[in-house]
């Protein structure tokens, strides 16, 4: 008998019908002797339903008040699978980020779990109920309900994980895993049966939405298996794991990932001394505005070119902010782009393997494809080219590393 948390997104949980799917999909786990812990989204628009609510009332409604009224999504939700799940004949019992005990801290919206109390649920599972748990919320040490953000029901699901210290946390969602690089620009693509934290972290650092970082990070510090699995299709989806394989038959990439939200900005001419990397992007940083790549070029006359990449919603604001900061060191001119994409190979493989990033280089030479700036780390390579050649290159890069050979499907 294995502990399995698994989490349903608000698709997954969009309409009457879909609980009662999700309600079968659980009575089988049932059936099958586990141990069930299902977390639950808002069903599927009911969160920004209530946000609207409150911004007809307030512009900037108060964040307590806030996450008293976004909460209630998810009680719905609970209460419905429990319901569906009774109607089965499936012993079930639902309760809120309060009632469980998930003390998060005081950040409104934004609130990051401290502890959870484990013994009602290990109480209910030891009479043979199925627990359902609001995902998305907790309680702070005042009793005021919280919210925990972005992802906040992926993050849920992995901390009762890691509390209960479960076998395995499943994440259902509306892809049936994790795949070599998105499908619909590589058909291509494969579906990958296992990837580790480490690169599940970098692919969605990159651009790849299939998992919140912030759940894959806490799942990677509590070492607990994570697997994505499609709500409504059979089959055995992707885990992520801690464990990387020693074999010879491992790729050495795991897969590609790209972001096309990506803008330049260079301030050419500046005076080549010391601290002018902390002038530049000091007040940047100030800006509340984050600075994802940097090169940086030193010219004979003693200046340098330094060229940094934004998100695209921050370009128009850390121009603004470089201009201002060129005219006040003395710089030539600021120029800019927002018609480029940034290409991400990542594999752990990289560690055991030279000559990775000359072997991409070499693929997007041969499509003519301009190599803008690069950025390394022990696992992936990434690059900035021209936004039109961002689907030629992910193609590229997927056939010279060997991603679309049909031997991966069954690896």
């Amino acid at each position: 008998m294995a502990l399995i948390v698994q989490k349903f997104g608000g698709t997954s949980v969009g309409t009457v019908e879909r609980i009662e799917q999700v309600a079968e999909k659980v009575k089988k786990f049932r059936e099958g002797g586990d141990d069930i812990v299902v977390v639950v989204s808002a069903m599927s628009g009911e969160t920004n339903r209530l946000i609207d609510l409150a911004k007809q009332i307030s512009e900037q409604p108060v964040p307590r008040e806030l996450d008293v009224m976004v909460s209630t999504g998810e009680q719905v939700t609970i209460a419905l699978l429990a319901m569906a799940l009774i109607k089965r004949g499936v012993p079930a019992v639902s309760y809120t980020g309060n009632q469980v005990r998930i003390l998060t801290d005081s950040a409104h919206n934004k609130a990051r779990i401290l502890q959870i109390d484990d013994q009602k649920i290990r109480s209910d599972l030891k009479a043979g109920r199925v627990v359902v748990v609001a995902g998305f919320q907790g309680v702070d040490e005042h009793g005021n309900i919280t919210t925990l953000g972005r992802g906040g029901s992926d993050t849920t699901g992995v901390a009762l994980a890691a509390a209960l210290k479960a076998d395995e946390c499943q994440i259902y969602t509306d892809v049936d895993g994790v795949y070599t690089t998105d499908p619909r620009v590589v058909p291509q693509a494969q579906r990958l049966d296992k990837i580790t934290f480490e690169e599940m972290l970098e692919m969605a650092s990159l651009g790849s939405k299939v998992l919140q970082i912030r759940s894959v990070e806490f799942a990677g510090k509590y070492n607990v298996p994570l697997r994505v699995l499609h709500s409504f299709q059979e089959g055995p989806g992707t885990l992520i794991t801690l464990d990387e394989e020693e074999s010879m038959e491992q790729p050495i990439i795991s897969g590609i990932a790209f972001n096309r939200d990506e803008a330049k900005l260079t301030i050419r001419g500046v005076p080549d001394i010391p601290g002018v990397a902390f002038k530049i992007l000091g007040p940047i940083s100030a800006a509340n505005i984050e600075v994802d790549m940097i090169v940086q070029n030193v010219a004979h006359d003693n200046t340098t070119d330094f060229t940094f990449t934004v998100h695209r919603n921050d370009y128009q604001n850390a121009q603004r902010v470089l201009e201002q900061t060129a005219s006040e060191i003395g710089a030539r001119e600021v120029i800019g782009d927002t018609k480029i994409a940034k290409v991400s190979i990542v594999g752990v493989g990289m560690r055991s393997h030279a000559g990775v990033a000359s072997r991409m280089f070499e693929a997007l030479a041969k499509e003519t494809i301009n190599i803008q700036m690069i950025s390394t780390s022990e696992i992936k390579v990434s690059v900035v080219i021209e936004e039109k050649y961002l689907e030629l290159a992910v193609r590229a890069l997927h056939t010279a590393f060997e991603l679309d050979a049909p031997t991966r499907q069954g690896e």
